[in-house]
């Protein structure tokens, strides 16, 4: 993918204002970028004590350890859950979710699947509702994973994936914010592209909404106009170059993919899905891009100008980092992979 393709359709006066509100970015970036250079997050596994565990609701509430990914999983699909302060969207996701992968696992007995949801130091009923699900459901296919303080998105997500039982070269693992209904496109496309490469155990499919950019752009303002086309030439210029919508929240990762990625990843808030992509070209991974019919849940946490601020920094600064060599993509390699 070349500029061209990224900005189709952007006028010359868009392009003009975009760049231009790019210019404090890159300025306050710079004057505190040598501090930030020497920034580490907190390590990959490290957490609290009590995030270690997860409750039974059916039995009052027993504590068990969660599985942890060095060891070999018996899991087809795990989806992971970032949640914060979602106790009125979260049913609307589980409820189509499970009845999803409720009708797969009945057209196939074999199949198997779990939903790992992760509370990210809500301070509303997100727990509560979600632990409904567990007791209705079972541990075996939905647990709870709650923070004591808030990571962001991606630390919930980081954070999350190693407390699965993945299949070492099964189907794969998702990160949703919204429903699954677009799944088995994402599916089609994992096997494709794994038949493609003969087998490749390094696959990780990203849902795109690109195709829909131009009805978005008609019903957006100028300003979320402008700021989504800064972001994405930041993206483009300074990232990750050949995917198109590196932020929809539904990515299919094998496992040892997942593996390799996460356990590299620093950026713990909006611009995470930009450094794992990252990662996964430098480390050659395969990538491929699937368009899905997006369906987003009423009440996103992100604030439109605030928050495309806060990414376009990020993705100044996890170029600068990587440039400097104050991260390095080092993997944890586990006993399993």
């Amino acid at each position: 993918m070349d500029v061209i393709s990224v900005f189709h359709g952007l006028s010359l006066t868009t392009l003009f204002y975009a760049l231009l509100l790019l210019i404090p970015v890159i300025l306050v970036t710079i004057l505190i970028g040598v501090r930030l250079t020497t920034w580490n997050p907190v390590p990959m596994f490290s957490r609290f004590e009590s995030e270690k565990y997860y409750k039974d609701p059916n039995k009052n509430n027993a504590t068990y350890p969660f599985p942890f990914m060095e060891e070999e999983g018996s899991i087809d699909l795990s989806v992971i859950v970032p949640s914060y302060n979602e106790e009125e969207r979260l049913p609307i996701m589980l409820n189509e979710t499970l009845e999803y992968l409720e009708n797969e696992e009945k057209n196939k007995p074999s199949f198997t699947y779990e939903i790992l949801v992760v509370d990210d130091g809500s301070k509303d009923a997100t727990s509560k509702v979600a632990l409904e699900y567990v007791k209705r459901y079972g541990v075996r296919k939905i647990r709870l994973l709650t923070f004591e303080q808030n990571r962001g998105k991606g630390g919930a997500v980081r954070m999350g994936f190693p407390l699965t039982g993945l299949k070492s070269q099964n189907l794969g693992k998702v990160f949703s914010h919204s429903k699954l209904s677009q799944t088995c496109r994402l599916f089609q496309a994992f096997q494709k592209c794994r038949k493609n490469l003969c087998g490749n155990k390094f696959v990780i499919v990203c849902g795109s909404r690109a195709h829909l950019q131009d009805e978005a752009v008609a019903k957006r303002s100028f300003l979320r106009n402008i700021l989504m086309y800064g972001f994405h030439f930041l993206v483009w210029f300074l990232c990750v170059r050949g995917i198109r919508d590196t932020q929809c929240g539904f990515k299919l990762f094998t496992r040892p993919a997942a593996l390799l990625t996460f356990t590299a990843l620093h950026v713990e808030r909006w611009a995470f899905d930009v450094e794992l992509l990252y990662i996964a070209q430098r480390l050659k991974i395969a990538l491929a891009e699937v368009a899905i019919n997006w369906t987003e849940i009423d009440g996103s946490k992100m604030i439109p100008f605030w928050s495309w601020l806060q990414m376009g920094k990020d993705l100044i600064l996890i170029s600068l980092r990587y440039v400097v060599g104050a991260w390095r993509i080092e993997p944890v390699k586990l006993k399993s992979q």
